[in-house]
């Protein structure tokens, strides 16, 4: 058995290597392509960056440069798409890991914030209408709700009477830019910039500053899910070349579809879009092309039908993008912009993170073998302690709605509003988790005190081993050696995953992931925040596991071999999964019936946006973490090892290389 566990292991990792190997072909075109990665040293702090530089880009025959810049929660991986293929036709292509993310030590706070907001898109805005009013709050709230607010808009949005001040809504862009403009390699008449979300008010700033600056001004930008503001907000000397929008049909956040439910043809009926089109309303269409890209004039909205996230690496907005390029800055067709291999690369990186994650199972497996982690495998409880099946559907059901009905209030209070100190909780959405969890923690200590106090008054008392928190039934509730043992190997197990998630960044500039951030070599100062948060992360998925594995147990649960395993797996994931599947319909169905986004209809817009888009990958990875729970609680009789090790992934995930403030 021992061999056996070990060839397993051996071949998870040799496979995902190769997978691997295949994923850095393709990210350098076979050699085509250099990958090198920088630091810029701002005198805030360092930014870093992921450099694609085509061969044939050299001092004596510079190539065309573009710098992109990600979204929020994103970092430099997630313009993999966009870099592959402009590096491909020539290009060299800076990714900027912006203030506030990825290994950049520049907080988001360096951003900027004033004391105000405006709740339309800028321009439109009225104070006597109450869309332009003056706000209070944590710094984290000033600051998200300033994102839209640009460091080259007027002093009325950019300056408070408070001192505070929008400095830079490039969020490092503009240094970025300045450092790529004068490559020796890079044409620095053929400069360009591309952004998602986030990085397109990025895009914006850095054109705006870059305006008055000759030969150095960007010959095109494009914005991938961006927002639109009126010429008013701006001082009419800065002017824009060549301008592409991106619209994604079902976007989630509002001020990227003008504050409207939902995207449709009259939404080039407004002045917004047709003035930015250049042309009149009974004239603007979606995917045409307006004004002339030798004078900087051409406009385009090219309408995508996808969602808000998934821009990023959708191929007919890379086809637009392609050729918008060829048409302002040169950038070569000789390969046609149909012809994209980026998502040959995405396959390959998400089966090797993968793999490299079932490397925990044969690892576990090898461990359990010894004296010292021999001692977390218990029996299961008896089958006689098994909830009876109206008990089971009640449990179910109530487990279902709490956790997916209190998900869009309670991550957005702990996004923005919590009152959590600022200098210790530096993590934006992993607050919002916080939020959530915290919540749903209390409820869980609840239920478990009266579920224990009803045992107890029909004379069947429950012991710890009945909810997967004891080893036996000699009355503990808690058994603190068996969770230290557990915990142990839970560190084990998820260290091996660290370690050559290291190797790969290394040896491949590649971790593991599939398009948006997952497993990223830890900082020094996100490791400290991977140990503020891990602590709740833990004590949710104890309780969560503990609920679920042991106080639901089902027949399947004893039930031995593969089948067994994968009934008793499909009712843990559907209960674990249940309320974010039930708010992701809640939130999509509407949406694609053309009604507006579910949370934005029955909730309001303040409850759109980051944590509804975050659903589509958020249920993929409960879906992973369902499968160590289960096979991890059959194998010891208890929640722990499960538990550590998903709460350990979890906050990895969230710490690892999204927004800190």
């Amino acid at each position: 058995m021992k061999k056996k566990n070990m060839i397993i292991l051996a071949c998870l990792l040799a496979a995902a290597t190769v997978c691997m190997v295949g994923a850095n072909l393709i990210q350098t075109a076979g050699g085509k392509i250099k990958i090198t990665e920088g630091v810029i040293d701002t005198g805030k702090g360092m930014m870093t960056y992921k450099l694609y530089t085509p061969v044939t880009a050299t001092k004596e025959d510079p190539a065309p440069g573009v710098l992109l810049l990600h979204g929020y929660q994103n970092d430099h991986e997630t313009n993999d798409a966009y870099a592959i293929e402009l590096a491909r036709r020539g290009a060299v292509v800076m990714c900027l890991d912006e203030y506030g993310h990825g290994s950049t030590g520049i907080g988001l706070k360096a951003r900027g914030y004033v004391n105000r907001v405006v709740k339309v898109n800028y321009g439109n805005e009225s104070r006597e209408k109450g869309t332009f009013k003056d706000i209070g709050g944590s710094v984290r709230y000033r600051v998200l709700m300033n994102f839209s607010n640009l460091s080259f808009f007027n002093d009325m949005y950019t300056k408070d009477d408070k001192g505070n001040e929008i400095t830079d809504s490039s969020c490092g862009g503009i240094a970025a830019y300045g450092v790529l403009a004068t490559m020796e390699n890079v044409d620095k008449t053929k400069l360009a910039l591309s952004g998602h979300s986030m990085g397109t008010w990025s895009s914006w700033s850095v054109a705006a500053f870059y305006s008055g600056y000759g030969e150095y001004k960007p010959k095109a930008i494009v914005l991938q899910c961006g927002e639109l503001f009126r010429n008013s907000v701006y001082d009419p000397s800065i002017t824009f070349n060549n301008v592409l929008l991106l619209q994604a049909k079902y976007d989630e956040f509002s001020y990227f579809r003008d504050y409207e439910l939902n995207v449709t043809d009259e939404l080039l009926k407004a002045p917004l879009r047709y003035e930015f089109l250049g042309t009149d309303p009974e004239n603007a269409k979606w995917n045409t092309t307006y004004g002339d890209f030798a004078d900087g004039t051409a406009r385009r909205i090219e309408l995508l039908h996808t969602n808000h996230r998934l821009t990023t690496h959708n191929h007919a907005g890379l086809k637009t993008a392609i050729e918008w390029l060829g048409s302002s800055i040169g950038l070569k067709q000789d390969i046609s912009s149909t012809d994209q291999i980026f998502g040959y690369k995405e396959i390959l990186v998400l089966i090797s993170m993968l793999l490299v994650l079932s490397c925990m199972f044969p690892l576990f497996n090898l461990l359990k073998e010894t004296k010292f982690f021999g001692k977390v495998l218990n029996e299961l409880p008896e089958k006689e302690t098994m909830p009876g099946k109206k008990g089971l559907i009640r449990g179910v059901l109530i487990t279902i709605l709490i956790s997916g009905l209190t998900f869009p209030f309670m991550t957005q209070l702990g996004h923005a509003l919590l009152p959590l100190p600022e200098g210790i909780f530096r993590m934006t959405v992993g607050n919002g988790f916080l939020g959530w969890y915290l919540l749903l923690i209390i409820v869980m200590v609840i239920t478990t005190m009266i579920s224990l106090k009803k045992a107890k008054k029909r004379g069947e008392p429950m012991g710890g081993l009945d909810i997967g928190l004891a080893g036996d039934n000699d009355g503990k509730l808690i058994d603190f050696k068996l969770l230290l043992r557990s915990l142990v190997l839970a560190l084990i197990l998820t260290g091996t995953v660290y370690i050559v998630n290291y190797a790969y960044t290394k040896i491949f500039d590649l971790d593991l992931r599939y398009i948006w951030p997952f497993f990223r070599v830890f900082t020094l100062e996100r490791f400290l925040q991977f140990l503020v948060y891990i602590p709740f992360f833990s004590l949710f998925y104890i309780l969560n596991n503990s609920k679920i594995m042991g106080g639901m147990r089902v027949k399947s649960t004893y039930e031995p071999g593969i089948r067994g395993f994968l009934k008793n797996w499909l009712f843990n994931f559907l209960v674990m999964v249940g309320g974010v599947l039930l708010i992701t319909l809640v939130e999509y169905i509407p949406f694609f019936a053309g009604i507006g986004p579910g949370a934005d209809v029955l909730f309001g817009s303040t409850f759109g946006g980051p944590f509804m888009s975050i659903l589509i990958l958020f249920l993929p990875q409960v879906m992973f973490f369902s499968i160590p729970c289960t096979y991890f609680y059959r194998k010891t009789g208890n929640v722990y090892t499960g538990a550590f090790t998903v709460a350990i992934l979890a906050c990895w995930i969230v710490t690892g290389g999204s927004a800190i403030l």
